[in-house]
């Protein structure tokens, strides 16, 4: 069993790993250069600009430049946690209560200085949300009681109990500080507005189009950032996302590639480019409304997912989206994991395929569904790699008589329908964008959570996630861990689909960037600089 420390050097060990691609070591005399405008191929359009709002990568990598956050992940030494906004902390011996001093003389882009009440409305908005505001992390808040702001340079967090988590769960990439006079003005005012006090401002953004940024000249962190500007071009199509790299009219997609294209583009562009193996920080599955009929039947749901088969999918998706591994609810290969022994006792997990499609119609048949019925499925317009796990699924439940429409959303619309559970069945990644704690993958899980799309509710799955964030013993948590996934997956509240590994390319002339797991995380380019073409 790994210790914490042990469980970090393998986080670190996870993101060095590049797997066919060597990436270029930094030479120790390069001398930044200024100036320059990083180009970007972005997958998606936000649906909206507020990040406390939207849970997805579209809004996260262009808005991350704007703003700051009260603590970070190192850069350069993930999964270090550091001030950003915090210039040091404190802890009480109790564990209790967290003390954060914050920088003097930081400006929002308006000129206006922050204070301790900036970090506490956005604080607030995020955990204690108001009615009418959708807050899609707040579930990962739960050790906070509350926030303080007792001075302008002090900021007080005051925990229910003591958790190991709690750091790296506020240096989630998608805590931006915002104004506390723009909050008090329009609690939605950052849906359609990016004011932040970050080494970029918001130049244009042209709807399904581009986003443009420009250089911060007054930025609080002396001498950043290098780059005049950053333009995320929007391209929704994987393949022109690839020729654009390829034809050097971007330099980099912050996302991942497929492992043929990725491949593709070494081939022909040498050693002008950098792939690089961050690990897997994300699984695609598919979430239930248990509300509708006929999903509430556990018997219908386990016939749902007996009849996929999650080693073929691995084969047959892996080459074209990097959906490449079977596992549970936590990332492969950490101590949490349940093992292939343990998988292969739940529903969907056994190798005998055959067995599994005829159990699967045994259960429709006792459901009342002897013929099978039909469903939508409801999908995100984004090829890689939703478009080919959902035509995977719809191709896998026709095996037992259940006829899915493909239903394709564009990102707002999807995210809505996920939002306001306007679906039956809807694929529904999710992930790790700090260090992969059960606290941040798991409480999706866990009735009534923000991100519970599905709305299902196990009392058994409550208690033991309450446990496992208080538990210290190691040992004790792991196996607390495991029993929350088995009781998910025996009775198929959530249908797993795969693990993916995320492989993102980059323009060689791309200085001082480190690649992380998630593509959540190391998203500011405050220090990032380009070399002369």
């Amino acid at each position: 069993m790994m210790s914490r420390f042990q469980l970090q050097v393998w986080l670190l060990a996870m993101v060095m790993c590049v797997g066919l691609w060597a990436a270029p070591l930094a030479l120790a005399e390069e001398k930044p250069q200024y100036g320059g405008v990083l180009r970007v191929a972005h997958a998606a359009d936000p649906p909206s600009l507020d990040t406390h709002q939207e849970q997805t990568f579209a809004v996260n990598i262009p808005m991350a430049p704007v703003y700051n956050t009260l603590v970070m992940f190192d850069p350069h030494h993930y999964p270090k946690v550091i001030g950003d906004l915090a210039t040091a902390w404190t802890v009480s011996a109790d564990g209790l209560t967290y003390t954060f001093t914050l920088h003097q003389g930081v400006k929002f882009h308006d000129g206006s200085e922050l204070t301790s009440a900036d970090v506490k409305a956005s604080w607030d908005k995020m955990v204690f949300p108001p009615e009418g505001v959708i807050s899609v992390r707040k579930s990962y808040y739960q050790m906070i009681k509350s926030v303080e702001a007792p001075d302008r340079d002090t900021v007080v967090f005051h925990l229910r109990y003591p958790s190991a988590s709690f750091l790296n769960m506020i240096a989630h990439p998608a805590n931006f500080i915002y104004a506390k006079k723009h909050l008090d003005e329009d609690i939605h005012y950052y849906k359609k507005n990016a004011m932040g006090t970050g080494p970029f401002k918001l130049k244009a953004y042209v709807h399904g189009s581009s986003i443009e940024l420009e250089r911060n000249p007054n930025y609080w962190k002396q001498g950043l950032p290098y780059l005049d500007g950053v333009k995320y071009f929007i391209i929704t199509d994987d393949g022109a996302r690839a020729k654009s790299i390829r034809a050097g009219r971007t330099d980099v997609e912050l996302r991942f590639f497929s492992p043929s294209e990725a491949e593709g583009i070494k081939n022909q562009l040498g050693d002008k480019v950098v792939v690089a193996n961050t690990g897997q920080p994300g699984h695609f599955g598919v979430v239930i409304n248990v509300d509708k009929k006929p999903f509430d039947d556990e018997r219908v749901r386990k016939a749902l997912t007996l009849a996929i088969d999650r080693y073929d999918m691995a084969r047959t998706l892996s080459p074209l989206t990097s959906l490449d591994t079977v596992g549970g609810l936590v990332p492969p290969g950490t101590p949490w994991a349940l093992t292939s022994e343990e998988l292969q006792q739940l529903p969907g997990f056994s190798k005998d395929y055959e067995g599994n499609l005829k159990e699967a119609k045994r259960l429709l048949a006792e459901a009342g569904y002897p013929n099978g019925f039909k469903m939508v499925l409801t999908n995100r317009s984004v090829k890689l790699p939703y478009i080919d796990l959902g035509v995977y699924l719809v191709s896998a439940w026709k095996k037992i008589g259940v006829e899915a429409e493909h239903r394709l959303e564009e990102s707002a619309t999807w995210s809505q329908s996920r939002r306001t559970r306007d679906f039956e069945l809807l694929v529904d990644p999710f992930g790790t964008a700090t260090v992969g704690d059960p606290d941040e993958l798991l409480v999706k899980f866990v009735s009534n959570a923000s991100n519970n799309w599905g709305r299902f509710s196990e009392p058994v799955v409550d208690k033991l996630f309450e446990q496992q964030k208080v538990e210290r013993d190691e040992q004790k948590r792991a196996q607390l861990v495991k029993e929350l996934q088995k009781e998910v997956l025996k009775k198929a509240w959530w249908i797993p689909g795969l693990w993916w590994t995320r492989l993102e390319v980059r323009s060689a002339r791309i200085h001082n960037y480190e690649p992380m797991p998630s593509h959540w995380l190391n998203r500011r380019l405050e220090d990032v600089w380009l070399s002369e073409r």
